[in-house]
């Protein structure tokens, strides 16, 4: 099972930016494609952004494209999630997670134990 900590969540007011980490632990970051994901209250859990290994391939979903950005430090290993002009729709749950495939159109879902504990991210005025 990945491990994994996550860092940066909080209580931000709309219009706002935060930046999550998720660092891993007990293994190597630069071999997996890591996404975000993120799940709202009384909703399903939906992916919002990845990188590939490499970092050739980002993928962000609708509603944060152009808002949002990705990016790795392989030898730190880090995965960075930036979320400039959050609003409250932005609000939830956001998960890290490993060994799943990233594409220019989307993320899968990852394996079995391969997800964050999760970190809280409200925006709220």
């Amino acid at each position: 099972q990945l491990q994994f900590v996550e860092s940066g969540g909080g209580l931000v007011q709309p219009g706002g930016s935060l930046r999550l980490s998720c660092a891993a632990s007990g293994f190597t970051l630069a071999d997996y494609d890591i996404g975000w994901f993120r799940q709202a209250p009384g909703k399903e859990r939906e992916g919002v952004s990845c990188v590939s290994r490499s970092s050739r391939t980002t993928y962000f979903a609708a509603s944060v494209k152009g808002r949002f950005t990705i990016s790795r430090d392989n030898a730190k290993n880090t995965v960075y999630l930036q979320m400039n002009s959050l609003t409250p729709e932005d609000t939830g749950v956001y998960y890290c997670a490993a060994d799943l495939t990233c594409r220019v159109a989307g993320v899968s879902w990852p394996n079995f134990g391969s997800w964050g504990q999760g970190i809280q991210v409200t925006v709220s005025s």
